[in-house]
């Protein structure tokens, strides 16, 4: 398959190269890192900012032309009505006591399934580090070489659409425009795979150096998530929210 992404003279895409992920994060998944990044309390979540900054996040969706779950539209129908019936006065009819917050439904829904991801992660390191353990006869202190770890969190796909709307937010409003110009993925993955060629550790933004427009940062993207896919590199932080590092699997 050689898909192209690619914009006419006016600015308008012609043919779209579709990406869809083996493993792709929920509603439930970009609420709790709305949550974690704005250092939010569950219990108080302040809907108005949160259905901004999640409808953002589905337009960058669309921009990319990832295939969006109906489940990410539900979510956004329900964000706006709990904002809506926020904004709603209370009814005085009703002692304060009794008023039930519009919210309580999904914050319930965050709790159960955070536990749910939680327990499932704690399994999951469990089934890693048995299946890693083998018998082998005792060796000498003196031919253990000890090598340093890398103490790295995994990232998700928020993460990196956090990280991309860092960068997209820096690209002036009047972009140059791209005139007879076909970009292709394929092209941005062989540039992607030669820069690491020597250096086998890059910064998430590094990547995008040359990059001068919004469509180049979208099909530079792409070209990381597809080689995100295959398990040619692989994306992590240093810490919570920190710096992206993508890091190219050594070959045989």
């Amino acid at each position: 398959m050689n898909p192209i992404f690619y914009y006419n003279n006016n600015g308008k895409m012609e043919e779209a190269y579709n990406i869809k992920l083996p493993v792709f994060e929920g509603p439930l998944d970009l609420l709790l890192h709305l949550i974690r990044e704005n250092r939010i309390d569950i219990y108080d979540i302040p809907i108005a900012v949160i259905t901004k900054q999640y409808l953002q996040y589905i337009e960058i969706m669309k921009e990319l032309n990832l295939e969006i779950a109906s489940e990410f539209l539900v979510m956004a129908a329900t964000l706006i009505y709990i904002k809506s019936r926020m904004l709603l006065p209370p009814d005085e009819t009703i002692e304060t006591e009794q008023h039930e917050d519009p919210r309580a439904g999904l914050v319930q829904r965050l709790l159960e399934y955070q536990a749910y991801k939680e327990a499932s992660g704690i399994l999951r390191e469990r089934e890693e580090i048995w299946a890693n353990i083998f018998s082998r006869p005792p060796i000498e202190q003196d031919d253990i070489k000890v090598e340093p770890e890398l103490y790295l969190f995994d990232v998700n796909i928020f993460d990196l659409m956090s990280a991309l709307k860092k960068i997209m937010s820096k690209v002036p409003p009047e972009a140059i425009k791209i005139t007879r110009e076909t970009l292709t993925v394929k092209d941005r993955i062989a540039m992607i795979l030669e820069k690491m060629e020597d250096e086998h550790t890059m910064r998430f933004d590094a990547l995008f150096e040359e990059d001068t427009t919004r469509v180049q940062i979208i099909v530079t993207f792409l070209a990381l998530l597809e080689i995100l896919r295959l398990g040619i590199v692989r994306a992590y932080q240093d810490k919570e929210f920190g710096t992206i590092w993508i890091m190219r699997h050594a070959t045989t």
